[in-house]
């Protein structure tokens, strides 16, 4: 646990990072809970390297396997009157 905390530090985390510490500092000066809540997510997300999916984002995994459909070679349409 401790490791992944250590490792893998891309630049977007970094600016997760400074941007809910920067956010938990403005939170105290304006007295509002609110924005340490987004603060701490930002905070939280960047420790844990989660983001919008998790550690490994929005990516779709790509198959390399092209698969074709034999039903639709041939489409019958029919006339409707």
């Amino acid at each position: 646990m401790f490791e992944s905390l250590l490792r893998d530090w891309s630049f977007i985390r970094v600016v997760r990072l400074v941007l809910g510490i920067m956010l938990i500092g403005q939170s105290f000066q304006m007295q509002s809970w609110a924005i340490g809540l987004f603060g701490g997510l930002f905070v939280f997300q960047s420790i844990t390297n989660t983001g919008c999916c998790g550690s490994a984002g929005c990516g779709v995994p790509r198959s390399n396997v092209r698969q074709t459909n034999k039903s639709t070679d041939e489409i019958d349409y029919e006339e409707v009157k």
